[in-house]
């Protein structure tokens, strides 16, 4: 197990790649081939077969969660950050989610309705 880009990596050699006859198409290195492989590598890949046999649920899924966005970034104007920063830039992201979420509750139980479950008036 060796660190590389803050990730704890499994490293893979091999001593046949002196012998082998494709290691000038595999790698230019003297010593051979060495390949990285994250530890938790084997979530992704299982992951990655899941979304390859439920690909009717992964568009399902892409329509429902594109629409949020396409909203924010047509109705609300909001095509790009005002800010900078990942602290500032999650501010302006919740205020904008928090928008959004009041006009869906808005356009789903009018404004009567949200005042009187909120205990307003």
């Amino acid at each position: 197990m060796s660190e590389k880009n803050n990730k704890m990596m499994k490293e893979y050699r091999s001593d046949s790649c002196g012998s082998c006859e494709c290691k000038s198409k595999c790698t230019r290195k003297k010593n051979g081939r060495v390949i990285f492989r994250w530890e938790h590598q084997v979530i992704l890949d299982e992951m990655r077969e899941r979304v390859k046999e439920n690909m009717d649920v992964v568009k399902k899924r892409n329509c429902m969660s594109e629409h949020p966005f396409g909203t924010i970034k047509r109705g609300f104007n909001q095509g790009y950050f005002l800010s900078k920063g990942l602290r500032k830039v999650g501010g302006e992201m919740g205020f904008t989610m928090l928008a959004y979420n009041i006009r869906r509750v808005i356009n789903i139980l009018g404004v009567r309705k949200l005042m009187e479950n909120m205990n307003v008036g």
